[in-house]
């Protein structure tokens, strides 16, 4: 293992070296002990705060695991106006946090110019802006950029070409790579990151993961747990563990030791404490759902998601209890990737 962390700290590890971590769990007590050791090092104790608004259901693609896919007959589907979706922002602002994360399936009901002129009413908030609304148009991505989106999160759930290919029969892995990048180029904050425990899926393929956001450098990772739902083609695979999960995010966290990694809702819905595992394992980010009622329960990704049915603010003071609970610091800025020389 020290001759694997030698190889990362030089930035001459190889897949092979990956693949071999993750197949043993010799290594799992150092590995998330020396995550949450550069976690500390590189962007310190503070947990940032990004809250979601759900505001659509719809989806015209066929993602095999994804209950919010278009054949889904049994997803009560819904869309927030652009003045619901202001009014949740303002709210979120008032609670003093920094960053709104804009999310939806692929959704082309909400124009480029129906999304520009939220954005730019969202921005007189003095917030953060992450999109996460799948593919769109290069010159979409420009003009939100331009008008004042900060960040972008596009996962890439797999970085197996076969494997990726085979669970988005309207998308190719080769597009999604095109898409991050060219995010990228614009001048996004770049958000990817993976599924674990997906059918088809071993150690070596969760090990391309890794290299694949190595490469990408991407600025933030979002890993969570593979979780069957009812209403898809895999509903009866098996889905990830917490063991391997949190490992993957440990080694995230290792390889780019300043991307900005949420401990994510999938954890919790996993396991009652995953979420807090995460943020001890180099997670540094928590993303709790703002979703209003009564849209909240129909954002159905997953069977199972945890605080569906509570009031839609009570998810605020849950993550600023779970944080301090840990000892560690609410971030008051804008959580942006920290930059080292």
């Amino acid at each position: 293992m020290q001759e694997i962390l030698k190889k990362i700290q030089k930035d001459s590890v190889t897949i092979d070296d990956l693949e071999y971590l993750i197949s043993t769990d010799k290594y799992n007590d150092e590995i998330l002990s020396l995550a949450d050791e550069i976690r500390g090092k590189y962007v310190g104790n503070e947990v940032h705060i990004r809250a979601i608004i759900e505001f659509s259901n719809y989806c015209k693609m066929d993602c095999l695991y994804c209950g919010l896919r278009a054949p889904n007959k049994n997803l009560k589907r819904y869309r927030m106006t652009p003045e619901e979706i202001y009014k949740r922002a303002q709210l979120i602002a008032q609670k003093n946090i920094k960053t709104i994360v804009l999310q939806s399936g692929e959704d082309p009901f909400y124009t480029t110019d129906i999304l520009k002129d939220l954005i730019i009413k969202i921005k007189s908030l003095d917030i953060a802006i992450t999109l996460s609304i799948g593919e769109r148009d290069f010159e979409e991505y420009k003009i939100w950029k331009e008008t004042g989106a900060d960040r972008y999160l596009m996962r890439h759930e797999t970085a197996d070409e076969k494997l990726y290919n085979y669970l988005h029969p309207h998308d190719t892995f080769e597009n999604r790579k095109l898409h991050l990048l060219k995010l990228k180029e614009i001048g996004y904050e770049i958000g990817a990151g993976c599924m674990v425990g997906l059918p088809g899926q071993g150690p070596r393929e969760l090990a391309k993961d890794l290299m694949f956001l190595k490469e990408l450098d991407s600025d933030m990772i979002g890993i969570g747990p593979f979780i069957p739902n009812p209403d898809t083609p895999l509903k009866n695979e098996k889905g990830g563990d917490l063991k391997t999960t949190l490992k993957i995010i440990a080694l995230a966290r290792i390889l780019i030791p300043t991307a900005n990694i949420p401990a994510t809702t999938a954890m919790g819905s996993l396991h009652p404490f995953g979420r807090q595992m995460a943020l001890k394992a180099g997670a540094n980010v928590i993303m709790p759902n703002l979703t209003p009622n009564p849209y909240r329960p129909h954002y159905t990704l997953y069977p199972n998601k945890i605080c569906l049915f509570e009031k839609d603010t009570s998810c605020i003071e849950c993550v600023k209890g779970m944080i301090t609970s840990l000892n560690r610091i609410i971030g008051k800025n804008y959580g942006s990737r920290v930059k080292v020389s």
